[in-house]
C-alpha cells in the first residue's frame, strides 16, 4: 500500500474486511505439482480395478495399468488431486492411459480450497471445456489464461475415445502461494489503520485485498476523510458498491459512485483494488474496472484490532440443474409423531419459471408441485415471494402440521404464505427436485417449465441430507446434475449492454433492452440515428429537428439539432441559451458584463460536430453608442470573448476578422467609420454603429462567454448578439476512394473489435464480386465481400469455426449506384444489413469463444489472402464509429484514387417535380429553376393567396420592332414564341364559381383560358390531342378542333385580367371579376410565373398589381376537392380562340345551356360565321 499526501491533516481510514489477501513477490511459476504427490492425494469417482486407481494418474508414468480409468465411462466421473496447500496453478497437461485406447478428448477443470464448493475454470469467462488428447501417449499442454489459486483440482471428462474408455494421466504446473488471512464474524470486530505524519507523500493511493463472503451483504472496507466525508466498500445482494457519505452519522443517505461484480457471496475468493490517482478513483473487482471522479483524500497507518487471523471454511454442498434432463431424487419420510412433515432447501436462479419440488400424495392419489411462475413461488395455485429469479439464494420451507400446510420463503424476510387443505400431507415415496418434462421411468411428472439453477441445504424433518452420498450413489438418485458446485453465471456483470441499455437474463442467455437508449442490436451497440444533417438529407429528409449521433456506435450520446436544408449547403444548427439581440445599459458599480452561453449540446458533442464538419461559423455582433469594443489608446482590448474547447481561450478579434488580429471586419476591409481604429465602435461616437461578422475559425468555436468592458460611462449603450453555432459539410460522409484494379487495396492498422464490432460503408461498382474488407489473425479473421452481383457476405471466426451472414438482393448490386452495408458482431450474434432490406442475423454459439483476436493489417478493397479484390468506390467507411480516412491514404497508394464522383445516379431520384440533379464534388444539388416548386428537393409548393383585385402578369419575350410601313405582322417575328403544345399544371382552392384560373394571350389575338364551372358537359372534336387531370382522378384526353400551333404568345395572367378587349363580352366580364382563393405551383411549359413573382419579382418579367401574399395555402391542395364545398361536382374548361382561323370545317357540337356559364349559350356551331370566335370547353 502506498500513501498519499493531500493538503489536509492526517485522518483515519478504517478497514472492515471479511478476508484480506496479499500476493507474494512475482516469481517464475511453472514447476510440476503432481508428480511428487503420494497416492493418498488422489481421489476419484470410481476405479476400474486397483491397477486403474487414481494414484497411477501421473504424467509419463507406467505404474499399474498406466493411468486412471473409472468403472463406467460417463460424464459423472471425476479425478481429484489434493495439492496439500493453496497453490498458484498456471498450466495443466493431460495424457491417455499408457499402452491403451483410453484417452480424453475434452474435459472440465474445477478448483476448490476445501474439497467442496467447486468452481469451474472458464476461458474468457465463457469457454468451459479444454481440448484433450488424440492418442494415449502424446501430451497436450494448456497454459491457463489467468492463474488459478486453489488447494484442490478436479478434472471431469466430457468426451473420450469412442473406441475405448476414459483413461487419464495428468500434471499441473505452478508454484506455492502464501497469504495473510483475517476472518470477521459480521459483528463489531475490524482491522484499523492509522497514518503516521512522517510517511512519504505521493500522488497515488492503492488498497488491494481479496475477500470471501458467506453473506450477500455487509461492509467490506471504510475510509474516513476530512470534513465528515467517508468512502466505503459494501456488499449489497452480492454486488460490491463504492459509496460516498457526507456526515458522520450512519443515517446519512450515501451517494452510490459505482457498482461492480455480482454473485460475490459464492464463498470463493474475489480480488478488489481501490486506486486513487489525483481526483479519480479506480475500483477493480476481479478483472473489471470502473473509474469515478471524487474530491476526497485519505491518509492511513496500521493499528491492531480484535480479529482472528484464520479463515473459517464452512462446507455447503450445492447442486446445479443444468438443463431439461436434470433432476435430484431424495428419499421421503412418513408422518412423524407430531403429525407433520418438514422439507427445506435453498435455491438461486435467473429463470422466471421452473419446477422446484414435486412429491406424491398417496392418501389422496395426487401430486404436489412447488414451482416458479413469473418469478413467484407457487404451490398449485397459491403464490408466495417476489422476484425470486434475481440470482440470490432463497430459502424455502414446507411444513405440514395437523392438516395445515405452510410454505415459507426467505424466512428471515418474513415472506410466507399458507395453504390449508382438508387432509394431512404425507411424503411416503420420493421427493423430486427438478424434473424432466417427460421421464415416466422415474415416476417424475412435470407439467411446468424445467428448473435451471442451484440448490443446497436440503433438509427433511429438520435433518440435513448429505449430497456427497447422493453423488456416491449411496442415497437417492440424480441425473444431469453438477454436484458440489453452483454453476450460476451472471451474464449481466459486467453488462454486455452498451449505452445504458438495461440487461436482464435467464440461465443461458442475456437480453438488452435498447428501447430508450437510441441504439439497436443485441447489445445496444449501433446507433439508430444518422451522424450528420448531410446524411439525413441524403435519406430524403427536409428541414427539421433531428437526433444526430456524431460518432455512431461510439461513447458520445445523440444530440438534438436543427437541420436547415433550405440552401445548397445543409446546415446543422446548435442553439444556446441567448441567441437574441440583448441590450445593455450602464449600471452603478458594474464595470464589466460577463455573459456565459450554455449550449443545447454537451461538450464532447460540440467538439465532435466541429471536427467532423467542413465549415462552421457563428455570428458575433456588437451594436454600440459610446461603447468602445477592442482598441484603446494603450492598445489593450476593453472587451473580449472566450472560444474553443472547455471554457475556451481568450480571443481579442471580432466577427469577420482573423484570429489574433485584434480587429473587427471593417479593420480588415479598411472601411471603418474612423480609419484610426480597427472597429467602428472604437470611434466612440454618439450615434449608433455596429461591428458584426462571422467567426469561422473552427479552433476558436464555439463562443463560450463574452466580456464587455466599456458600458459603465454615462450615455453608453450597447446591444450584443451571439448567434447559434452553424456547421455544414460532413467530412466523414463523403470520404471515398476508387479502386480501379482488382489487385489494388488500402491498408490500415489492425482493427480492434474484440467484443463488439460494427462496420458500415457505402459502395458502388460495376463488378460482380470482390472483397470490401479483410483483417486476419493467427486463426481468427473478419471479412466482408460482394460474393455475387446480388449477394453480400459477412464472415468471421473468433475460434469457434467460420460463421457467415448473407443478404440476398432481388436487384443487381453492380448497377453503379451507392449501396449501404452495415455489419455488426457482438458476443451474442452477428448481423448484416444491405440498404433497406431485412436484416440477416446469425447467433453466436452458446458458451463459445467470443474474443476476436486480429494481428495483421486491415485491408480495404483487397485481401492479404490474394482473393479477388474490389473494383469500384467505397465511401464513408466506419469501424466502431471511427471513420477511416480513405482519401488521404489513397493519395499515396498506387492503383487507388481519392474521391468518387457521380452521385446523381444514386440520389437524383430525390429531386422531385422536374427538379434537375446537379453533381457536386461531395454530393449533389437539386436545381429547381425549371420546376414550379422550391426547396432542397424541389418539394415545397409555391403558393399565394389572391384577392379579387390581384393580378400577376408574366410577359414573354418581346417581338422585334415592327416596320412602320407594314400593315401586317410577319410571322417570322414571332417564330420563337410559337407553341405546338401547351403543358399547364396548377393547384387551386376557391369558393367562387365560375372563375378564370389562367389566361394566355398572343399578338395574333389568340388566347387560351382555363376556367372552372360547377357543372357542364364534355365536348370533343378531332385535330390534335390535349389532356386534363384533376387530383388523383384518371387522366382524360381530348381532341380540340383548332390549328396545331399557338402563335406569338404575349403574356400569361393569373387573377384579374386588365386588358380584355380581345375577349367576348361574357368571358371579359368573367376575367374582370378576378380570382379569389389560392393558387399553387403554377406551371406553363417551362415557365413558373407564380414562383417568379413571389421569389424573384425584381429580376423576372412579371407585373404584380393588387395584394399578393405568399402563403402555405397550397400545402393541402390534394384535399381541396374532397372538403364538401357547395359547388361540387367541379368541371374544368379549356377555352381557346383563334380569330385568324379560315376555311376550316367545324364538326357539330351539342351543348347544354348553363345559366352559370352564359357564354355557353351559343347557336349550333355549324351556323357560326367563320369570322366569329370558336369556343371549346372541357
Amino acid at each position: 500500500m502506498s500513501h498519499s499526501g493531500c493538503h489536509s491533516s492526517p485522518q483515519v481510514l478504517t478497514l472492515h474486511v471479511f478476508s484480506a489477501l496479499f500476493l507474494s513477490v512475482t516469481e517464475v511459476c511453472d514447476r510440476p505439482l503432481v508428480s511428487s504427490l503420494p497416492p493418498s492425494s488422489f481421489r476419484s469417482s470410481s476405479q476400474l480395478s486397483t491397477s486403474h486407481a487414481p494414484g497411477f494418474a501421473k504424467l509419463n508414468r507406467r505404474d499399474g495399468a498406466g493411468g486412471w480409468s473409472p468403472i463406467i465411462s460417463d460424464r459423472y466421473q471425476w479425478l481429484e488431486v489434493d495439492l496439500g496447500e493453496r497453490t498458484k496453478i498456471t498450466a495443466v497437461a493431460t495424457q491417455g492411459r499408457y499402452g491403451s485406447s483410453d484417452w480424453l478428448m475434452s474435459y472440465l477443470l474445477m478448483f476448490s480450497d476445501t474439497g467442496h464448493n467447486w468452481r469451474q475454470y472458464r476461458q474468457e469467462d465463457s469457454i468451459g471445456s479444454f481440448p484433450g488428447n488424440s492418442n494415449a501417449d502424446s501430451v497436450v499442454h494448456y497454459k491457463l489464461q489467468q492463474p488459478a489459486i486453489a488447494r484442490f483440482i478436479r478434472l471431469i471428462p466430457l468426451d473420450w475415445n469412442p473406441n475405448g474408455r476414459i483413461g487419464l494421466r495428468l500434471e499441473t504446473y505452478g508454484c506455492p502461494y502464501t497469504s495473510d488471512v483475517v476472518s470477521f464474524d459480521g459483528g463489531s470486530s475490524g482491522l484499523l489503520y492509522w497514518l503516521t505524519s512522517g510517511l512519504k507523500r505521493t500522488s497515488r493511493d492503492v488498497v488491494t485485498l481479496k475477500f470471501k463472503a458467506l453473506r450477500n451483504s455487509g461492509t467490506l472496507l471504510q475510509a474516513e476523510g476530512q470534513e465528515g466525508l467517508s468512502l466505503s466498500l459494501e456488499l449489497e445482494r452480492g454486488k460490491l458498491l463504492l459509496l460516498l457519505r457526507k456526515g458522520r452519522t450512519s443515517s446519512t443517505e450515501p451517494q452510490r459512485l459505482v457498482s461492480l461484480g455480482s454473485l460475490l457471496d459464492d464463498q470463493h475468493w474475489h480480488h478488489v483494488a481501490v486506486e486513487r490517482r489525483g481526483s479519480h478513483l479506480n475500483l477493480t473487482v476481479d478483472k473489471h474496472t470502473e473509474r469515478v471522479f471524487v474530491l476526497i483524500c485519505f491518509v492511513v497507518s496500521l493499528q491492531n484490532g480484535n480479529v482472528t487471523f484464520s479463515c473459517a471454511e464452512p462446507v455447503s454442498v450445492a447442486v446445479t440443474f443444468t438443463g431439461p434432463e436434470s433432476f435430484l431424487q431424495l428419499p421421503g419420510t412418513t408422518m412423524s409423531s407430531s403429525g407433520g412433515v418438514s422439507i427445506g432447501f435453498q435455491f438461486r436462479t435467473w429463470n422466471k419459471k421452473g419446477l422446484l419440488l414435486s412429491f406424491e400424495l398417496p392418501q389422496q392419489g395426487g401430486v404436489a408441485w412447488l414451482y416458479l411462475s413469473e418469478a413467484r413461488l407457487q404451490l398449485q395455485i397459491h403464490k408466495s415471494g417476489a422476484s425470486l429469479n434475481d440470482g440470490q439464494w432463497h430459502s424455502v420451507e414446507l411444513n405440514s402440521r395437523q392438516g395445515h400446510l405452510t410454505i415459507t420463503v426467505d424466512k428471515e424476510e418474513r415472506d410466507s404464505s399458507q395453504a390449508s387443505p382438508s387432509f394431512p400431507v404425507t411424503v411416503e415415496s420420493h421427493l423430486f427436485f427438478g424434473c424432466p418434462v417427460e421421464d415416466g421411468s422415474q415416476k417424475c411428472r412435470n407439467l411446468f417449465s424445467v428448473f435451471q439453477g442451484c440448490m443446497r441445504l436440503f433438509t427433511v424433518d429438520n435433518q440435513n441430507l448429505d449430497l456427497i452420498k447422493v453423488q456416491e450413489k449411496q442415497l437417492g438418485n440424480y441425473s444431469n446434475l453438477q454436484i458440489d458446485i453452483c454453476g450460476i453465471i451472471d451474464r449481466c456483470s459486467p453488462s454486455p449492454c452498451e449505452h445504458g441499455g438495461p440487461c436482464s437474463q435467464s440461465w443461458t442467455v442475456f437480453h438488452c433492452n435498447c428501447s430508450d437508449s437510441g441504439y439497436s442490436g443485441a447489445t445496444c451497440h449501433s446507433s439508430v440515428y444518422e451522424q450528420s444533417c448531410e446524411a439525413y438529407k441524403h435519406n430524403g429528409n427536409t428541414s427539421g429537428h433531428f437526433y444526430i449521433d456524431v460518432d455512431g456506435s461510439g461513447p458520445i450520446k445523440p444530440q438534438l439539432v436543427y437541420c436547415n436544408m433550405t440552401e445548397e449547403n445543409t446546415w446543422m444548427v446548435i442553439q444556446h441559451n441567448n441567441t437574441e439581440l440583448t441590450r445593455l445599459r450602464p449600471f452603478t458599480g458594474v464595470n464589466q458584463y460577463s455573459i456565459h452561453f450554455d449550449y443545447s449540446s454537451e461538450e464532447e458533442q460540440l467538439l465532435a460536430v466541429i471536427k467532423q464538419s467542413e465549415h462552421c461559423e457563428q455570428e458575433l455582433s456588437y451594436h454600440c453608442k459610446m461603447s468602445r469594443l477592442l482598441n484603446t489608446p494603450e492598445g489593450s482590448p476593453l472587451s473580449w470573448w472566450f472560444g474553443g474547447p472547455g471554457a475556451g481561450r481568450v480571443q481579442t478579434y471580432w466577427g469577420g476578422a482573423q484570429p489574433g488580429s485584434q480587429q473587427c471586419a471593417c479593420g480588415l476591409q479598411g472601411d471603418c467609420v474612423d480609419l484610426q481604429h480597427y472597429c467602428n465602435c472604437d470611434a466612440d461616437r454618439m450615434e449608433w454603429t455596429e461591428d458584426s461578422g462571422l467567426l469561422t475559425h473552427k479552433e476558436s468555436l464555439p463562443v463560450r462567454s463574452l466580456v464587455l468592458g466599456d458600458i459603465q460611462r454615462p450615455g453608453s449603450e450597447a446591444v450584443y448578439r451571439v448567434g447559434p453555432l452553424q456547421c455544414h459539410g460532413d467530412r466523414n460522409f463523403w470520404n471515398a476512394a476508387f479502386f480501379d484494379k482488382e489487385t489494388s487495396y488500402l491498408h490500415f492498422p489492425t482493427f480492434h473489435g474484440e467484443l463488439s464490432a460494427d462496420i458500415s460503408f457505402l459502395f458502388k461498382t460495376m463488378a460482380s464480386s470482390g472483397v470490401f474488407l479483410e483483417n486476419l489473425g493467427i486463426k481468427d479473421f473478419i471479412r466482408i465481400e460482394l460474393s455475387s452481383s446480388t449477394q453480400v457476405v459477412f464472415s468471421f471466426d473468433v475460434g469457434n469455426g467460420p460463421l457467415e451472414v448473407r443478404v440476398e438482393s432481388s436487384f443487381p448490386l453492380n448497377d453503379n449506384r451507392w449501396h449501404r452495408v452495415r455489419a455488426e458482431r457482438n458476443v451474442k450474434e452477428a448481423s448484416l444489413r444491405l440498404d433497406e432490406l431485412p436484416v440477416a442475423t446469425q447467433e453466436a454459439p452458446a458458451d463459445g469463444h467470443f474474443h476476436l483476436q486480429l494481428n495483421s493489417q486491415l485491408f480495404i478493397g483487397g485481401t492479404a489472402s490474394r482473393q479477388k479484390g474490389f473494383r469500384g468506390c467505397i465511401r464513408s467507411l466506419q469501424l466502431n464509429g471511427v471513420t477511416l480516412d480513405l482519401e488521404e491514404r489513397a493519395k499515396i497508394t498506387p492503383g487507388v484514387q481519392p474521391g468518387c464522383p457521380g452521385h446523381c445516379s444514386s440520389y437524383g431520384s430525390l429531386c422531385q417535380n422536374h427538379g434537375r440533379c446537379v453533381e457536386r464534388a461531395n454530393g449533389f444539388h437539386c436545381d429547381c429553376n425549371l420546376s414550379a416548386y422550391t426547396g432542397v428537393f424541389c418539394q415545397t409548393e409555391v403558393s399565394a393567396s389572391f384577392k379579387s383585385g390581384t393580378s400577376v402578369s408574366y410577359t414573354f419575350k418581346e417581338p422585334y420592332e415592327m416596320s412602320r410601313n407594314s400593315s401586317a405582322l410577319p410571322s417570322s417575328i414571332y417564330s420563337d414564341m410559337t407553341l405546338r403544345g401547351e403543358n399547364v399544371s396548377l393547384s387551386f382552392r376557391m369558393n367562387q364559381s365560375p372563375a378564370l384560373l389562367l389566361y394566355v394571350s398572343s399578338y395574333y389575338r389568340e388566347y387560351l383560358a382555363v376556367l372552372i364551372n360547377k357543372h357542364g358537359e364534355e365536348n370533343t372534336s378531332n385535330l390534335f390531342i390535349s389532356f386534363f387531370q384533376i387530383d388523383q382522378n384518371a387522366r382524360e384526353d381530348f381532341n380540340l378542333t383548332s390549328d396545331g400551333e399557338f402563335n406569338a404568345i404575349k403574356s400569361l395572367v393569373l387573377g384579374r385580367v386588365h386588358e380584355s378587349d380581345d375577349l367576348d363580352a361574357d368571358l371579359s366580364r368573367l376575367a374582370s371579376l378576378g380570382f379569389t382563393g389560392c393558387l399553387s405551383v403554377v406551371h406553363f411549359n417551362t415557365i413558373s410565373p407564380l414562383k417568379e413573382a413571389l421569389l424573384r419579382p425584381n429580376s423576372s418579367p412579371v407585373i404584380i398589381t393588387g395584394p399578393l401574399a405568399q402563403s402555405n395555402c397550397g400545402s393541402a391542395a390534394s384535399r381541396w376537392y374532397y372538403e364538401g364545398k357547395s359547388f361540387l361536382p367541379i368541371h374544368t374548361f379549356l377555352y381557346r380562340r383563334k380569330d385568324t382561323y379560315r376555311n376550316k370545317e367545324v364538326k357539330g357540337v351539342n351543348q347544354e345551356d348553363s345559366q352559370d356559364f352564359p357564354f355557353n349559350n351559343q347557336a349550333d356551331s355549324q351556323n357560326l360565321s367563320t369570322e366569329n370566335p370558336k369556343e371549346y370547353f372541357i
